[in-house]
């Protein structure tokens, strides 16, 4: 905000709504019946999370976030996915994902995503952005069609007609953006957090990036077909508009950490298993700063080390156990991944000790006869 500017302190009036809302044309139509045999494939999925607590908690901050006329008809499925997404279908479906509960800091940070993908569904894009690639592909059709008869040369036309389908879809998502900020300001959330989640998304890129020794010029740059806003512009314009009112919102009102407590052991394994050591290690430092380093956190970064598996990695990973069992974290996961690093890193007698604990505490595990002939 330019200094000495008085920013508005009225929230922007949202939209009017229609709840019992039917696809009106064919294209429209068209894809609600792929949206509806996606959804029936989705209720029955192995990824669908039918915890009523976690589902129920997203959807109150879903209508918490949107209001409760537009959220009532909203058909809502946690997908068990350790990435960073969440969807939402033209027929009301919306899906979220398990790495988005893992990374989100805060209520306000999921209301933010929540936001952004319920602008898209009130915006119509799914049916505008099928037109716009129908259109497209139909031009492309006709220009191929008239070079070949001509001999003329059409690649100026075609990369012209693909790249307006490309820069169509950044738009819808710049007005999903600032429709959700809308959102974000006639709630109790700010809408500043849009801008902070996608900060901290740059921050985990980055670390991604250097553990896989990726050049830096690549990390914030859209391409001709990238079909969202980059990061960093994205976080630009939406500190930018966030600014330009006067927001009541609060960051830490909810509960967010809390709710996703029962799941964060399972989704923290989920996020060691990715193969993204230097993405995973600033995931899990975010999560210490918030909740200190407990012994569940403690463990995740042990097996993250023991999975990279370097010489080095075995004795931080050793140390890393040890810390988590000390912190109570004294499960037999922690007993097992502790014997093996210390195998591993040569340390036989001390590592045939934990395994030996580990059977103790779970005499029946699936790998018992495997430890056993390791103990002996």
């Amino acid at each position: 905000m330019l200094s000495g500017a008085v920013p508005d302190s009225k929230p922007k009036p949202l939209p009017p709504y229609t709840s019992a809302y039917e696809p009106q044309t064919v294209d429209e139509r068209g894809q609600w019946m792929q949206a509806d045999e996606y959804e029936a494939r989705l209720r029955s999925s192995a990824l669908n999370i039918r915890d009523e607590i976690i589902v129920n908690y997203v959807r109150q901050v879903l209508c918490e976030t949107v209001g409760q006329d537009r959220c009532r008809s909203v058909r809502l499925y946690v997908l068990e996915v350790p990435a960073f997404n969440a969807s939402m279908a033209p027929n009301g479906a919306m899906t979220v994902w398990t790495g988005l509960l893992l990374r989100a800091r805060s209520e306000a940070e999921l209301a933010a995503v929540l936001a952004h993908e319920f602008a898209h569904f009130e915006l119509r894009h799914g049916v505008e952005g099928f037109k716009q690639r129908r259109a497209a592909t139909d031009a492309l059709a006709w220009v191929q069609v008239l070079g070949a008869i001509s001999n003329a040369n059409v690649s100026d036309t075609q990369w012209s007609l693909v790249g307006s389908i490309y820069r169509f879809n950044r738009q819808q998502e710049m007005a999903a953006d600032l429709l959700g900020l809308d959102y974000l300001r006639n709630s109790r959330y700010p809408a500043a957090t849009a801008a902070n989640l996608w900060q901290h998304l740059m921050a985990e890129a980055d670390a991604t990036a250097a553990g896989r020794l990726y050049k830096k010029k690549h990390r914030y740059e859209a391409g001709f077909f990238d079909t969202h806003p980059t990061d960093l512009a994205r976080t630009i314009y939406l500190r930018a508009e966030a600014a330009k009112a006067a927001d009541p919102g609060d960051e830490n009102v909810g509960g967010h950490q809390a709710a996703v407590a029962p799941l964060r052991q399972r989704l923290l394994a989920a996020q060691v298993k990715l193969n993204d050591f230097g993405g995973s290690d600033y995931l899990l430092s975010e999560l210490a700063k918030i909740h200190g380093w407990t012994g569940e956190l403690l463990f995740a970064r042990a097996e993250l080390y023991r999975e990279r598996g370097n010489p080095r990695d075995l004795v931080t990973a050793s140390q890393l156990y040890d810390q988590a069992i000390k912190a109570g974290h004294n499960t037999p996961e922690s007993y097992r991944g502790l014997g093996l690093t210390l195998l591993k890193g040569g340390e036989v007698s001390s590592g045939r000790a934990a395994l030996s604990e580990y059977l103790k505490l779970k005499p029946n595990a699936g790998d018992a006869k495997i430890i056993e002939t390791l103990v002996k």
